[in-house]
């Protein structure tokens, strides 16, 4: 059966950018079809034409021609920038990949930036992402595997890794979850992240999102898998564990005492964002007794003239903090800016000579605002300041204790999750051997490391014993 071009029309809803040039050569008319919105119009021009002038059999010969009569697949490769010559009274047509191409340059991202190191990020083509990691991992061992998702969109979707370095069972698990995908349209890596995840209710995030290629590549040479969506820039890592969101490129860019200096800073922001305001809470309510009598006067000066509890006072800082959060985020660069010195410092100082708000309350609740603000990742710190809300209500009602118990309760959580099979709170949940404790609190040298200590061990060792006898 010959296919004609009213039949491919027809198969795309007659779309009036699907153009159709007839051309005649050597007494055999042909129809070249594309879509103009998707093609590179002057490759069809420099390309086609001279190959058609010369006859059907240098087209066959071209590289990334195709034949096909399957009309479903005919329109698929036009809706990938694709240009189909349609020859008469044939039963096949050919496709030659003419794709038009626009891509921002490789920028930094915003959300992620560094002091030293890497200022390359990922952009909106996933052929470009995909280029960004084989620069850097110049591996026969880099492997990548192609999936369509989304019935509607049939958006593409890469899944990178490392042949000998993943787990083939992760990987196989994670290949299972992507086929089984069902939706209509996929537009970026959260829709994916949230129908692979494994604890949908959980407010800790079960994967890591990264526009940096220099964590991508770095999580990739550790064996976990990227995941790329055609159109987005933002890269999916799994599996995580929950310290990896507290590990920032800067700490292999500096001096390990220096690295692990910050990195150790950011753990103890991790208590600081979920439990300051309900420490407040509980020493104002129920525990004044543990302040000093100086630190303690100030504190109820403050509160004198305050009518509402503390608990409230709280509630009220950390909507308005999320308010301008939110509003500094979704406003231009210039008056975002305005908007978050400004507007925290006139409704800062409105709020306490109005005596909403005690003094003490405006301090605590901008720490807690640093601290949950000091995880490289913005998501993680998102989670921090929701799981504020609840430590808060329950040093409102039972002090200390409920403290303690929303902080076992958090941590038992996060020994219980799994993020494709692999415990959320690795090593110490479930606990491994002293080796896994590498790299977790403390940024090691990189001769300390076990990856490199067969390589470097040696010449390392020898080099301290001559610096000593120097």
């Amino acid at each position: 059966m010959t296919l004609t071009s009213k039949e491919i029309k027809a198969h795309l809803s007659h779309t009036e950018d699907l153009k159709t040039e007839h051309f005649t050569f050597h007494n055999h008319a042909c129809t070249i079809l594309y879509l103009e919105s998707l093609t590179k119009i002057e490759l069809i021009q420099s390309l086609i034409v001279p190959m058609l002038e010369e006859g059907f059999a240098s087209i066959e010969a071209a590289s990334g021609s195709h034949k096909s009569s399957d009309l479903s697949l005919l329109g698929q490769s036009l809706l990938d920038g694709y240009c189909i010559v349609l020859p008469e009274n044939h039963p096949e047509a050919y496709m030659i990949a003419v794709p038009q191409t626009h891509s921002r340059s490789i920028d930094e991202p915003s959300a992620e930036q560094i002091i030293k190191g890497s200022h390359e990020g990922f952009v909106e083509n996933l052929n470009t992402n995909i280029y960004l990691l084989r620069y850097r991992v110049k591996s026969p061992q880099f492997k990548v595997k192609y999936f369509s998702l989304g019935t509607l969109t049939n958006t593409k979707v890469a899944m990178v890794y490392m042949e000998k370095l993943a787990d083939p069972n992760i990987v196989e698990e994670c290949e299972k979850r992507l086929k089984s995908i069902n939706l209509t349209h996929l537009y970026s890596t959260g829709e994916i992240d949230e129908m692979i995840e494994e604890h949908p209710l959980s407010p800790f995030p079960q994967s890591l999102h990264t526009e940096r290629t220099d964590r991508a590549v770095s999580y990739l040479l550790e064996g976990k898998i990227n995941i790329l969506v055609d159109g987005n820039p933002t890269v999916l890592v799994i599996p995580i564990t929950f310290f990896s969101f507290y590990q920032s490129p800067d700490d292999y860019n500096s001096r390990w005492i220096t690295g692990s200096f910050f990195r150790f800073v950011r753990m103890i922001s991790f208590i600081l964002a979920i439990s300051l305001p309900a420490i407040y809470i509980s020493i104002v309510s129920y525990h004044s007794e543990v302040l000093p009598p100086g630190i303690l006067y100030s504190v109820k000066v403050s509160l004198t003239y305050v009518p509402f509890p503390p608990i409230v006072e709280a509630l009220a800082m950390q909507i308005i903090l999320e308010l301008l959060k939110e509003a500094s985020i979704r406003l231009p660069s210039p008056i975002a800016q305005t908007i978050g010195i400004v507007g925290g410092l006139v409704i800062g100082t409105a709020v306490v000579e109005a005596h909403l708000v005690s003094h003490t309350m405006i301090v605590v609740i901008g720490l807690t605002a640093i601290a949950s603000f000091a995880a490289p990742l913005n998501e993680f710190g998102t989670s921090l300041r929701i799981l504020g809300f609840p430590t808060m209500l329950a040093a409102s009602l039972f002090g200390f204790f409920g403290i303690s118990v929303m902080m076992m309760v958090i941590f038992i959580h996060l020994c219980k999750i799994e993020t494709l099979g692999v415990p959320y709170f690795t090593p110490f949940g479930p606990f491994h051997d002293k080796n896994s404790m590498k790299d977790i609190f403390l940024r090691l040298p990189v001769w300390k490391t076990e990856k490199n200590a067969q390589k470097s061990g040696t010449r390392k060792q020898s080099f301290i014993q001559r610096w000593k006898r120097q």
